[in-house]
């Protein structure tokens, strides 16, 4: 080797050091008084490409030199070579080594982070109106431009939980910043300012090394890129890019557009990262530099999650001077409501909240808080799943019509569907909301008994149509509601025993004036505070509800689609099979869309009356964005999670008993309910609403129920962790604390 550098380059070797690389190998060479790089490549077609970094190199480098590697010439004059080295013939090229320590091994602090944006900033002024044609033609997995390469890279991730997170932020990726490519400004990019590319003296940014990654793009690019090194490092990670953006904006003036997209531009780089690391270890399964700093990047991903997109936009815009996006104020969106809409229409919290977007189980605010959902389980998988938005607005591309017509969408989602029920379950009639389902349900029940009474729930809530609330105990006995039907009759979930109360339920079926056409119920009563059934509560109710010639609807609205944990239908739990299962809410992920599975039998009843026909009720659009919410289920493997987690939160939650306060805690899976009382044991309703609402001053979204308010309900989207379970619960103890 010592001959190989004399002959080539006249240099007395003295030390030669193998250093990592990416794709290339690299070595440190030292003479008796200077230190340099030799970088080797096995590809030679890879030559346009040296040679344009050569000629980056020595434009720099003549402006600014001891800052970035100074291409060296063989003794001919010509920078890379292909050369025998080592035995093999590789492309050779000799650079001048850059003086520093490393930024990845020194903390994070903010006159560091305000050096790089001031470093990068003079780089991309200097490279301003410097171009070459390699780089502009230059389409491959580190253009951010060029990021549909890794869309085909998302599937080399293993758990599906991920691969839909990188999904997400490229699509918001899609809509929020490819509309306004016209109006971002392109250079000449380094692309690649990481932690271990950027030297530091001290807290001084002193050189940037790796200029392989060069290409022409967005100007913007640079500034998410160095922002991703700064931010994965620092336990506040948008606090931490505020001096980086202020500083690089002080020397180069970034204009709005640019901040306003820098925010999913940051997170597009995240995806990047993952996915070209993932694909490496495939190709590379034994280089473990092609995934140094994925552990890093997949924690960043996951908490970029939690910032706004709005305060993003916000923080960049002040620290670079600009006013802050206008927002209308809450009170001018109260008043524009209540000019519009009816005033029985009631709003969450003592202060209201305006959202503008969501992502999982966070919702973002107009004014840039983000919120932890753990309420609104109708967003099933989670708040704009990529996968559930993705097969909508497909779907809405290619055909949407009423139900009159045939298309193979509604035959593969009801297949799907009547896989997770009983066999005898095998008919399905498509609406637009559990409200109508439950409509439907009785319609039918009535037709195929001819009988018109109804058994319900003390507290139970099927509903907003007339025939729903004429079911309802707590809309029909609340103060203001049409009081009980002379058609219906009722049963109580709160005895002394569970023997007691089955026993109480059989009498009052027993006694029923005629035969009843349905008894509805939910396995868990939510407007009852969460309340479950008690254990053979329904396989003693069905039993006699069949017996005086009655049908059983199971309300799964709530509790379907393995909230529970343990069941994907609730009513599994009682080891009963239904006639009739309503289905709403979180079918299709908030997408209006309701069911009535039944039996074959009384879809042949119900099939001799008049035409049953929903405009939209498993429309072509709906049916795929509920099959996709399916899948979902399965593929992050969402019962399973809701278990699990469950049984941590339940745990938890538990835990708070400690407290006068706190009494029970129900439900099972993520649909929960903490009861607050007195010290006599009796319900302490202003100690739930202060509870519910001083958890949303800390962003946390819960609510509460029950005949008397006094039972926090929990249930959020299934994608809820535990360490979001653990968060409600600690801000919880600490309220209490203060009781």
């Amino acid at each position: 080797m010592k001959a190989f550098f004399r002959d080539h380059f006249g240099l007395q070797l003295v030390e030669v050091k193998k250093l990592v690389g990416y794709d290339n190998e690299n070595f440190l060479i030292k003479t008796s008084t200077t230190p340099y790089i030799l970088k080797t490549y096995a590809d030679e077609g890879l030559l346009p490409l040296l040679e344009a970094e050569t000629r980056v190199l020595l434009h720099l480098t003549a402006q600014t030199n001891g800052k970035y590697p100074t291409p060296l010439s063989f003794k001919d004059g010509i920078y890379v070579k292909k050369v025998t080295f080592e035995g093999v013939e590789k492309m050779v090229r000799l650079l001048t080594y850059v003086e520093g320590t490393f930024m990845g091994e020194l903390p994070v602090t903010e006159q560091g982070a305000a050096s790089l944006g001031s470093f990068l900033a003079t780089l991309n002024q200097q490279l301003l109106g410097w171009r070459h044609p390699v780089y502009e033609a230059r389409d491959w997995e580190w253009n951010l431009e060029s990021y549909t390469i890794c869309k085909d890279r998302i599937a080399h991730i293993p758990q599906a939980k991920d691969q839909n997170l990188v999904r997400y932020f490229i699509q918001q990726y899609e809509s929020c910043v490819l509309p306004k490519f016209r109006q971002l400004r392109k250079s000449t990019l380094h692309n690649d300012a990481n932690e271990w590319n950027i030297l530091m003296a001290g807290e001084q940014v002193c050189g940037l090394i790796d200029f392989g990654d060069m290409t022409y793009s967005h100007l913007i690019n640079e500034v998410a890129i160095g922002a991703v090194y700064i931010a994965y490092r620092s336990e506040a990670p948008l606090e931490a890019i505020l001096p980086f953006v202020a500083s690089y904006h002080k020397l180069l003036p970034l204009t709005e557009t640019e901040l306003s997209v820098l925010y999913f531009t940051i997170a597009l780089r995240l995806c990047l990262s993952v996915c070209n690391s993932a694909f490496a270890k495939k190709e590379q399964p034994d280089n473990a530099y092609v995934s140094v700093s994925e552990k890093k990047a997949w924690n960043l991903l996951y908490r970029w999650l939690e910032v706004s997109p709005q305060a993003a936009e916000n923080k960049f815009r002040e620290s670079c001077g600009f006013a802050p996006l206008p927002v209308r104020s809450i009170e001018s969106k109260k008043t524009a409501r209540n000019q519009i809409l009816g005033k029985n229409l009631s709003l969450s919290y003592s202060s209201p909240i305006a959202f503008e977007r969501s992502a999982f189980q966070y919702m973002y605010d107009s004014y840039g808080n983000t919120f932890l959902d753990a309420y609104n389980n109708i967003p099933h998988v989670g708040h704009a799943h990529p996968k559930v938005v993705a097969a909508g607005r497909e779907q809405m591309g290619l055909l949407n019509t009423n139900t009159r017509y045939l298309y193979d969408s509604l035959e593969i989602y009801a297949a799907a569907l009547l896989s997770k029920f009983p066999p005898s379950l095998n008919r399905i009639y498509f609406v637009n909301s559990g409200s109508e389902a439950t409509d439907l349900a009785l319609r039918m029940a009535r037709w195929h008994t001819q009988s018109k009474r109804i058994v319900v729930m003390e507290h139970g809530y099927h509903g907003h149509t007339q025939m729903g609330v004429e079911v309802s105990d707590y809309k029909f006995n609340h103060p203001k509601g049409i009081g009980k039907q002379d058609h219906i009759s009722k049963l109580t979930a709160v005895g002394e025993s569970p023997e007691g109360i089955a026993a109480a339920a059989e009498q009052s079926i027993a006694a029923l004036p005629e035969k009843p056409a349905a008894f509805i119920a939910e396995t868990i009563l939510g407007c009852a505070g969460q309340l479950p059934l008690p254990k053979g509560f329904l396989t003693r109710v069905y039993a006699q509800i069949r017996q005086r010639g009655g049908l059983c609807i199971a309300d799964e609205v709530q509790t379907g689609f393995g909230r529970t944990g343990r069941h994907f239908w609730a009513f599994e739990s009682q080891q009963v099979t239904p006639d009739f299962v309503i289905l709403g809410k979180p079918m299709a992920n908030g997408h209006p869309m309701g069911a009535v599975v039944t039996t074959a039998a009384i879809a042949e009843s119900f099939g001799k009356g008049v035409e049953f026909f929903s405009s939209f009720g498993g429309n072509p659009v709906s049916c795929v964005i509920a099959k996709a919410v399916l899948d979902v289920i399965e593929e992050e493997a969402l019962q399973e999670h809701a278990q699990t987690v469950g049984k941590h939160y339940k745990n938890l939650l538990a835990s708070l008993q400690k407290y006068p306060n706190v009494g029970a805690v129900r439900g099972t899976g993520l649909f929960l309910g903490l009861v607050l009382e007195d010290e006599k044991g009796n319900p302490n309703t202003l100690l739930a609403q202060h509870l519910k609402n001083e958890l949303r001053q800390k962003n946390i979204l819960i609510s509460t129920d029950g005949p008397y308010d006094n039972v926090l309900k929990t249930k959020p989207p299934l994608c809820f962790s535990r360490a979001n379970a653990e968060r409600v619960v600690h801000e919880l103890e600490r309220i209490l604390q203060k009781q």
